[in-house]
């Protein structure tokens, strides 16, 4: 799977408030995703911090493309868990979403998310998640 080919599976499964996120695939290698979230000002919460909503679904989404490249193609999956713990705020900036599988058996797969700010050294925030895989 290649960035073009990540970018289409993005397009053609995701639902359409996703695809408001303008999320961009930027590097996809086996068992490894790496997206930009763009900053939106529509993004914001209250204080001006990206919503904790928004990079919990990039990260969602980022691993949706990870597990699609470690398993060679897109299959039908679904989250089983997602834990996200956020440590800093995003303010004015995107944000990188480095999705890596963990583990992928035959009906579930494992991931870790890291969310950083771009130019920051510290993430913004860290999630795991839990799939199962449909098909």
């Amino acid at each position: 799977m290649n960035t073009h080919t990540a970018q289409q599976l993005l397009t053609d499964n995701f639902a359409p408030w996703v695809l408001d996120l303008n999320l961009r695939v930027v590097e996809v290698t086996p068992a490894h995703a790496l997206l930009r979230l763009p900053w939106d000002a529509r993004l914001a919460r209250d204080g001006g911090g990206m919503s904790g909503q928004a990079m919990m679904a990039a990260a969602d989404t980022a691993t949706v493309i990870a597990v699609s490249a470690a398993r060679g193609a897109y299959g039908p999956m679904t989250t089983v868990q997602q834990s996200t713990s956020f440590q800093r705020p995003v303010i004015d900036t995107d944000v990188l979403v480095d999705a890596r599988v963990t583990k992928l058996g035959k009906r579930m797969a494992f991931a870790e998310i890291t969310l950083t700010a771009e130019g920051a050294d510290e993430p913004a925030a860290r999630a795991s998640t839990v799939y199962a895989l449909l098909g």
